[in-house]
């Protein structure tokens, strides 16, 4: 069991998004709270995200992690790009995304671009309009991607052969 946690936590790499802290006013004073909202990825077309909480930022962000870990999902790639546009939206959150052609990078805002980068995707134009909320981002990002379709599954839904262009 320990010898495949080890693994499971080489084949991730993971990125700290944003960290609030809540502060509760009690008799004595301030308690403070932390949640943490992580995204990890294997760069290989899996990636999940997840929002911790606790007293402690450091735990915080290993529980996020955790969760993400568990959360992860499978992402459709052409390449190391989109196999075609997707508009997504979460929320307030609206995001969309594009392919783009080799050498472009990766376009997009702070939470996109973590998401993209960890997914494996290299070469994308993304846009998140609306609210400026990092986990409604992230989710509506991630829902986007959950969406992405390749050529050869439209076909196979359709009934249609699959030729070899």
């Amino acid at each position: 069991m320990k010898q495949r946690n080890k693994e499971n936590k080489s084949e991730f790499e993971e990125r700290v998004i944003h960290v609030n802290r809540n502060s509760k006013v009690v008799k004595g004073g301030r308690r403070f709270s932390f949640s943490a909202l992580v995204v990890v990825g294997d760069r290989n077309g899996r990636v999940g995200y997840a929002l911790g909480k606790a007293n402690e930022v450091a735990d915080a962000i290993r529980k996020a992690t955790e969760q993400a870990r568990r959360r992860a999902v499978h992402v459709t790639m052409k390449g190391q790009t989109l196999p075609h546009e997707v508009l997504s939206k979460s929320d307030g959150a609206t995001v969309f995304m594009r392919p783009a052609s080799e050498g472009t990078g990766v376009i997009a805002g702070a939470g996109m671009r973590a998401v993209l980068e960890l997914s494996g995707i290299r070469d994308v134009l993304a846009k998140s309009m609306g609210s400026t909320n990092a986990l409604n981002i992230v989710r509506a990002t991630v829902l986007g991607l959950q969406q992405l379709t390749s050529r050869e599954e439209i076909l196979e839904e359709r009934g249609m052969a699959v030729s070899s262009n």
